[in-house]
C-alpha cells in the first residue's frame, strides 16, 4: 500500500479554510481537478455519513468516487473513505482521506492524508489530481478575498 501526504498555507484562517474543505455550496467550487465538473454529487463533509460524487471530464468521461465521512473534528479535520467505482458501478477498493488544518502564521496550513492506495501508480495519479485540486482552491480563496 501506497500513501500520500500533501500541505498547501492559504492566507485565510484555519475556521475559514475549514469551511471552504467542508460546506457543500464552497466545496464544489474547487472539488477535483482542473477541467472537471461535478454533475452529480452528495458532498458535505461537514457531517458523518456517506458522500459521493461524479466528476466529468471535457471529454464527457465521468468518474463516479464515493465514500463515508468518519470524523469531523471543527475547525481541525475531517476524515472519510474513498473508493473509485467500476464502468458496472461496483466500488473499487477503499482508501482514507484526511484533511487536517492547522494555524500556520497570518494563515492556515491544509495537509492532505490520502492512506492505503493500492501501489505507487495509483498514489502518483491522486498525487497528480490532489495537486490539481489544490490549485482550484487556491483560485477559489483569492477570488474570494
Amino acid at each position: 500500500m501506497s500513501d500520500l501526504q500533501l500541505q498547501r498555507i492559504f492566507p485565510v484562517s484555519p475556521e475559514t479554510l475549514f469551511d471552504w474543505v467542508t460546506t457543500p455550496n464552497k466545496l464544489l467550487r474547487w472539488w477535483g481537478p482542473e477541467g472537471v465538473s461535478i454533475p452529480e454529487h452528495d458532498l458535505d463533509l461537514s457531517r458523518t455519513g456517506p458522500w459521493h460524487s461524479v466528476m466529468q471530464n471535457s471529454d464527457g468521461q465521468r468518474f463516479h468516487v464515493s465514500g463515508q465521512v468518519t470524523h469531523v473534528d471543527v475547525p481541525k479535520s475531517v476524515g472519510f473513505t474513498w473508493a473509485w467505482h467500476d464502468e458496472d458501478g461496483s466500488r473499487g477498493a477503499e482508501s482514507h482521506v484526511t484533511f487536517t488544518i492547522a494555524a500556520a502564521g497570518d494563515g492556515a496550513m491544509l495537509l492532505i492524508d490520502h492512506r492505503d492506495l493500492g501501489d505507487d501508480g495509483i498514489a502518483a495519479r491522486h498525487d497528480e489530481g490532489w495537486t490539481s485540486t489544490l490549485r482550484k482552491l487556491e483560485a477559489q480563496l483569492t477570488a474570494d478575498a
